[in-house]
């Protein structure tokens, strides 16, 4: 047994005692925290002497080795540079504070601030030794991913900064109180910051604990980039991200879960007692969603803004809780430590009777409804006979009124445009070009209405909620606006509301369990949510089977603001099936909305098997043209491989719903085409002989289905399954996988994935650096290694359905997908399995337990497929970041002999061509700007030096273009500018199987019949 020795000049190692010690120790020691966790003190040199350093540089290094040469030294560096700041921790704060008469901390009170901060350094002091034994070494060995592998994957790693973490936001609190009640601990912390050289207060110092994995994971991932394949150090530096990656979401899931729970009680303590919300939030049953503060503004009926306040707006789970923000105290603490406000609740509503509305809404949304306008005092009452005239627009709703004037004046001015030209006269200022102006300048004021009001939608979040009935007894409701900090925020917003509400169904009470440590727990607040079962075949008439699904993303920029954020992933679904020996049928999805819809289904000659999606060029490459020769082989248009039950592979536009099939093929003796995939330079077909049939591209970007492929023999049992890589196809043929050279297609090597031979490979799926597999028969999935095809790891997944159906322990994977973190597997019971895998760089190793869903079929899982898109770009942008609506032509530029093609180079953006084209007259009525009311005119007119307007005739109009279509004139506009801003992904699972089945204790049985295919759609948050 080790004893813990007294505090001298000499530093500590920590080290966890096996067998847990009593907690028994009451003493106000700083150091018995150590004894009640475990943690023994062991002796060790002074470390300063160790200190890791890099020697001269060799001659003769290649430019890969230098740069991992100075990785390593940023590694050094930035080590050295956070041990230090734990050192002052420990040394300028702590230490002083324990040893200071009179105390003005106590030893409790410092044990809870400075909490594990001894244990993180003593850590961190064992890596240092490791680390200067190996920069030692360097220019022989090359070596450093084992040592973070070795250093960090230790659970008293993950034990000292889990606890570290969680009682961050308790130290943080403590040390403000302190600072608002004893002067003399604010005098103290001033004067440390003060004196230290680089003026970082004592918070500055105790936040870089939870910065340092993520700190580390970049310059791994750094110097991963630069390790080539085959090199000693490669494997060992993906497992080290693997490592860190892990620690590091776990850590921010923990810290995530403390901030929650401090906000929570921050808003608690500001509820009355007796009051109902008090016990709602006390009750421990309400998750905190998101948080943040918005601006809340008020507006008189005129449109004008009375006033704005910053509020805090919390979302839980359940309901939606507003509240004033009160900061009290001294400002010169907030410089030390961040100061949390004090809440005073205004108002909370159940989150189903809370609304979004956009503007323009109103009228199809509460037409019977009553509105109040906040903080004046009015009711609006609109009844369902004059709703349609004697509508209510507060502030930039006012928008959607005056477009609404626009339309009317402008179908009066196309009645007179008729009428003029039914004159036989010749008039100066009454003929076409004037009437023709007239149209086109009020279509101009229109788009710019309609630019303003999508503006206005960007960064406000109007909000439709349940007030106190009238005296009548009609229900009463309250529009409240606030103003977002951007529209990333908005968007944010409207999301998780919409979400949240899904997530109150029957079906999703819970609709997920998380086994961990045998106990049933809450799934987070980031879990799939079960938004839409749907058939997946129109016609119920025909006993289909379902065969495969593949998303088709096409962004329609006709969508709204908060359609954009409520639909599910913008595109089409494609799903294929039909009965086996006979014929089959593919139904096309639309996602476009919250919920999908058939917008096309067609018959096929056989079953459909498998399907490939396969994207076109980018407007960025097709722009930048440099094309290398796998861009040139992209298709013209993105399109849909399906392969058929009869040997038939079928492509198809993806766009034109129109299904035209564009090419068609047949496989070499007309074998069933089990699985398709594609590289830059071919088309693969498994087929059920044991073959892949590779198909070239043409210089058109297609394949040549009619000629003879190149068939590659893999085996002689089917080939259920292929995977591409960057420079290999894997193949597999019963319970091995080959691998191809995708370039010259010769076998490379060929591996066993399964010790048992009637074990067939029937699923394999890439992440990171590994290759998740499923079999034929068990209930195991294994990963295999990319590079070095070793086997790294397996799982059983019936260990994990037992908790749905408990005693089952005969499960079989039948499906398997990899996105955002997370790998999907379906079984043959229909029960589905979350299982949490690194996202980045590293090896994909399963690292928790996972989730199971209480959601699935009442058969086997046929498919898992992924909606993945990404929301337009302009959507981010900002009021200010709006480009004017400027004109096409400006006045300065005009010129009565100007030709169309000159006016199109000056000033046509480089999309212009995108836009329709139609040559119109303009004229400019500049005799009549005296007189009261708006330019009726294309253009602003110019002033003029004389006084007297010049005289006009016909032939002085001059050539404008103008796109027939407002939608591609106002929101197709492509802004370089957009190219650096951050992505936001739009992410749904879909699963496809017999009928829905409800695994709950308390679920009801289905209402439809179990035989009918269904699709299930889970969706996720946006990822912002």
């Amino acid at each position: 047994m080790w004893r813990k020795r007294h505090r001298s000049n000499r530093d500590f190692i920590i080290i966890r005692s096996s067998s847990s010690s009593s907690s028994s120790s009451s003493s106000l020691s700083g150091d018995s925290e150590e004894e009640e966790m475990g943690f023994l003190e062991v002796p060790v040199n002074d470390l300063k002497h160790l200190f890791p350093e890099l020697g001269p540089m060799p001659e003769g290094l290649s430019p890969q080795q230098v740069v991992r040469r100075h990785i390593l030294g940023s590694i050094v560096q930035s080590e050295r540079s956070y041990v230090d700041s734990l050192r002052r921790i420990l040394q300028d704060y702590r230490n002083p504070l324990v040893e200071m008469e009179p105390k003005v901390l106590s030893l409790r009170k410092c044990q809870v601030v400075f909490f594990r901060v001894k244990e993180i350094l003593q850590c961190h002091s064992m890596f240092q030794i490791a680390l200067s034994s190996r920069v030692a070494e360097w220019d022989t060995t090359e070596k450093i991913g084992d040592l973070f592998v070795a250093s960090f994957s230790k659970s008293m790693v993950l034990d000292v900064y889990s606890e570290y973490v969680n009682n961050f936001t308790t130290a943080m609190s403590l040390i403000k109180k302190a600072c608002l009640t004893k002067p003399a601990f604010l005098e103290f912390l001033k004067k440390r910051q003060m004196s230290s050289v680089d003026r970082v207060t004592l918070y500055g110092l105790m936040v870089k604990p939870i910065q340092r994995f993520p700190q580390f994971i970049l310059l791994l991932q750094d110097m991963l980039k630069n390790t080539p394949k085959g090199h000693a150090d490669r494997l060992s530096l993906q497992l080290a991200l693997t490592e860190l990656e892990t620690l590091a979401e776990k850590l921010n899931e923990q810290k995530r879960l403390a901030d929650q729970v401090a906000e929570i009680q921050q808003l608690t303590k500001s509820v009355s007692d007796r009051s109902s919300i008090n016990k709602l939030l006390s009750s421990g049953q309400r998750q905190l969603l998101l948080c943040e503060t918005l601006t809340e503004t008020v507006y008189s009926d005129r449109g004008q803004l009375i006033k704005s306040k910053e509020r805090k707006v919390f979302l839980l789970n359940d309901m939606l809780v507003c509240t004033n923000i009160n900061f009290k105290g001294q400002l010169e603490i907030s410089t030390l430590v961040p100061l949390g406000p004090k809440y005073i609740v205004k108002w909370n509503a159940a989150l189903p009777q809370v609304q979004v509305l956009e503007v323009g809404q109103e009228s199809s949304a509460h037409e019977k409804d009553n509105v109040v306008i906040p903080n004046l005092g009015l009711k609006k009452h609109m009844p369902s006979s004059q709703s349609s005239h004697n509508k209510v627009y507060l502030g930039p709703p006012r928008l959607f009124q005056e477009l609404q004037d626009l339309q009317k004046d402008l179908a009066v001015v196309e009645q007179i445009t008729l009428l003029i030209s039914t004159l036989h006269g010749t008039y100066q200022n009454l003929n076409m070009t004037v009437a023709q102006d007239w149209c086109l300048a009020l279509q101009r004021l229109m788009r710019v209405k309609e630019e303003e009001i999508h503006s206005a939608n960007k960064c406000r979040l109007r909000l439709l909620l349940p007030g106190k009935p009238d005296k009548s007894g009609r229900p009463v409701n309250v529009m409240v606006v606030f103003i977002t900090p951007n529209p990333l925020s908005k968007i944010s917003w409207v999301n998780r509301l919409h979400l949240a509400k899904i997530a109150l169904r029957e079906e999703n009470q819970p609709g997920w369990l998380c086994p961990e440590e045998d106990k049933k727990c809450k799934a987070p607040f980031w879990c799939p949510i079960l938004v839409s079962r749907t058939p997946a075949f129109s016609s119920r008439a025909l006993d289909l089977q379902l065969g495969a699904a593949v998303h088709s993303p096409v962004h329609s920029s006709l969508l709204g603001f908060s359609a954009v954020s409520t639909s599910l992933p913008q595109g089409y679904l494609w799903v294929g099936g039909g009965q086996e020996g006979a014929g089959g049928q593919v139904e096309i999805f639309s996602l476009n909305r919250a919920a999908p819809r058939i917008v096309k289904s067609f018959p096929v000659a056989a079953q459909v098997l498998c399907s490939e999606y396969i994207p076109e060029r980018s407007e960025e490459e097709r722009a930048s043209g440099l094309e290398t020769s796998a861009d040139q082989a992209l298709p013209p248009q993105p399109v849909i491989c399906l392969g058929l039950q009869d040997g038939s592979i079928l492509v198809y536009g993806s766009v034109d719903m129109g299904t035209q099939c564009l090419l068609t093929g047949k496989s070499p003796g007309l074998q069933p085409v089990l699985c398709l995939k594609h590289s830059p330079d071919y088309l693969f077909a498994g087929l059920q002989d044991g073959t892949v049939a590779a198909y070239a591209r043409t210089s058109g970007g297609f394949w040549d289905l009619e000629a003879e492929p190149a068939c590659l023999t893999v085996g002689l049992a089917p080939v259920r399954t292929l995977l591409t890589l960057d420079d290999a196809v894997w193949a597999s043929c019963g319970n091995q996988v080959t691998v191809f050279d995708a370039a010259t297609l010769k076998a490379q090597q060929t591996f066993e994935a399964h010790p048992e031979e009637e074990a067939s490979v029937t699923h394999m799926i890439k992440a990171g650096s590994g290759v998740w597999m499923a079999f034929s028969c068990g209930s195991s999935v294994r990963l295999f290694h990319t590079e070095t095809l070793e086997h790294l790891q397996e799982i059983n997944i019936a260990t994990r359905t037992t908790f749905a159906i408990p005693g089952q322990k005969n499960v079989r994977v039948t499906s398997l997908l990899i996105c955002q973190g997370l790998l999907w597997v379906g079984t043959d019971q229909g029960i589905l399995v979350l299982l949490p895998v690194p996202r980045l760089e590293g090896i994909p190793k399963i690292t928790g337990k996972g989730m199971v869903s209480l959601n699935g079929h009442c058969g086997p899982v046929e498919f898992l497929a992924v909606a993945l898109s990404t929301l337009a770009p302009d959507i981010l942008k900002s009021d200010k970041e709006e480009d004017p609506l400027a004109d096409p032509v400006s006045a300065k530029d005009e010129k009565p002999d100007s030709k169309p093609a000159d006016l199109a180079s000056q000033n046509s953006p480089p999309m212009r061509e995108l836009r329709k084209k139609g040559i119109l007259l303009q004229y400019r009525l500049r005799s009549t700007s005296h007189l009261p009311g708006q330019l009726l005119s294309m253009r602003e007119a110019p002033s003029t030096a004389g006084g007297n307007a010049p005289e006009h005739t016909e032939e002085d109009g001059s050539v404008y273009e103008m796109a027939d279509d407002p939608d591609i004139w106002v929101h197709n506009r492509p802004c370089a500018r957009d190219a650096h801003r951050k992505e936001i992904s739009s992410l749904a699972v879909v699963s496809g199987g017999r009928g829905y089945r409800n695994f709950n204790s308390n679920g009801k049985p289905p209402a439809s019949s179990e035989t009918d295919s269904t699709l299930l759609i889970w969706q996720v948050p946006l990822m912002l």
